[in-house]
């Protein structure tokens, strides 16, 4: 049995109400508060009373006024970029990238770090986090104390609450106490989540989803899931587990899986059930690059540019069965955005999107489809990495206490479990779905 769902407190609700205040104020600087009232459907009391502690806390700065048609000039606040630093990670099987934020989530500093296929035992993953964790701090060249936190993204299902990555798939984790192993070598707070869980929330604050109650964020890469807003919030399902379109059953008795099903969507529409496809239609094809995922859905993207008949026709063979998994996602869950996101999505852009549309429409219901938007993820730089950082971000809202009327950030530990990030969600969540490219 799944763990029983966890009762939100009233302090709960308050760091919720304070986490979305902050990310309004994020997306929209400068803005007053009677704006931020508007936008959130928070009394404009309580929301004085948020901004007050935010401004305590160093997150945001007065900036002025504005006329309001006749009345009083109303105050105008926004972020303090410049009031701390974030880290976000983004572990894939493939590669690590980690991108150092400011409190403004503008990107500072980025690093990345190949793995190669047998590359993944957990000294090893370990080893490339901290390298480039180290770096992005060192590139910024700010003072590690600035740093509130490191939200680190990880493929596979995570427990945030004990930081163990309970089963990896692809690599063939079970029960790996992740959080653990990093905070013996990274001395900031850390958070550990999930790439789904990452790409959601980072489209639903600067992507796709912004502005919407109900969406699906498909994650595209070596692995393959899907992130869910339900009610305005991230879901994560009462055991973590929210989102394993990927290992959900698209073709029976077909390929393989590592999860040890057969015909899972991920082996259809993820990196190397792509490369599958390739083989399948043309054995000996130099579009494919033995061993490398990456070089080869690159090659067959230049191919559908230019017009080959063997990489349009693996296009059209993905995008089918993308559509019959997406149509599926849409009867069920009824969204108004689906946003194809993650490295593959990019790589092949609006074909991939023009084909799945098509696909889709040949399996969905008409009523449910024809209030979707199917759409690729306009954020142009790393979701996961961005995702991961309002991971952190959350976290430091969370651990932050008022003393003597100065600012304290996260407590002086290097181990931190996270919080309720997209706001308004569910229990505690993940899925799998890594991203899987560098």
């Amino acid at each position: 049995m799944g763990a029983p769902p966890v009762k939100r407190t009233s302090r709960d609700i308050r760091t919720a109400n304070r986490y979305e205040v902050l990310r309004q104020i994020i997306a929209e600087s400068p803005t007053s508060r009677q704006e931020l009232a508007a936008a959130t459907g928070l009394s404009l009391a309580t929301v004085a009373t948020l901004v007050g502690e935010l401004l305590g806390l160093g997150m945001i700065v007065e900036v002025g006024f504005e006329d309001s048609a006749g009345g009083r000039p109303r105050g105008l606040v926004a972020v303090d970029a410049a009031g701390g630093a974030l880290i976000g990670v983004d572990l894939a099987e493939t590669y690590v990238r980690v991108e150092l934020f400011d409190l403004a989530l503008n990107v500072l500093a980025r690093a990345d770090e190949e793995m190669s296929p047998g590359e993944n035992r957990p000294e090893q993953v370990v080893g490339h986090v901290v390298s480039a964790v180290g770096s992005v701090v060192e590139r910024a060249g700010i003072e590690s104390a600035r740093v509130l936190g490191a939200g680190v993204s990880v493929p596979g299902q995570v427990d945030r609450a004990t930081g163990v990555c309970e089963y990896a798939p692809n690599w063939d984790w079970h029960d790996v106490p992740l959080l653990d192993l990093l905070a013996e070598r990274i001395s900031h707070p850390l958070y550990l989540d999930n790439p789904l869980r990452a790409c959601a929330v980072a489209e639903l604050w600067f992507g796709a989803a912004r502005g919407h109650g109900d969406a699906v964020v498909v994650n595209l890469g070596t692995g393959v899931g899907a992130g869910l807003v339900l009610g305005g919030g991230v879901h994560r399902g009462v055991s973590n587990s929210a989102g394993e379109w990927g290992h959900t059953t698209l073709v029976l008795g077909g390929r393989p899986c590592h999860c040890g099903n057969r015909g899972c969507v991920e082996t259809y529409t993820g990196a190397p059930g792509i490369m599958l496809n390739l083989r399948e239609v043309s054995p000996h094809s130099p579009l494919l690059r033995p061993d490398d995922q990456t070089a080869t859905v690159d090659a067959l993207a230049r191919g559908v540019g230019s017009g080959d008949p063997v990489a349009v026709r693996v296009l059209e063979d993905t995008a089918r069965y993308l559509g019959a998994g997406i149509a599926d996602l849409i009867n069920l869950f009824n969204p108004e955005v689906v946003v194809l996101s993650s490295w593959v999505a990019a790589a092949f852009g609006e074909r991939l999107l023009d084909a799945v549309r098509e696909a889709v429409t040949r399996h969905a219901l008409r009523r449910p489809l024809a209030s979707t938007r199917i759409v690729l993820s306009p954020i142009p730089t790393d979701p996961v990495c961005l995702g991961a950082a309002t991971f952190a971000l959350e976290g430091a809202l969370q651990a932050a206490r008022k003393k003597n009327g100065t600012r304290v950030t996260a407590p002086a530990r290097t181990r931190a479990t996270g919080g309720n990030s997209g706001s308004g969600s569910s229990d505690s969540s993940d899925s799998s779905g890594g991203s899987g490219r560098p």
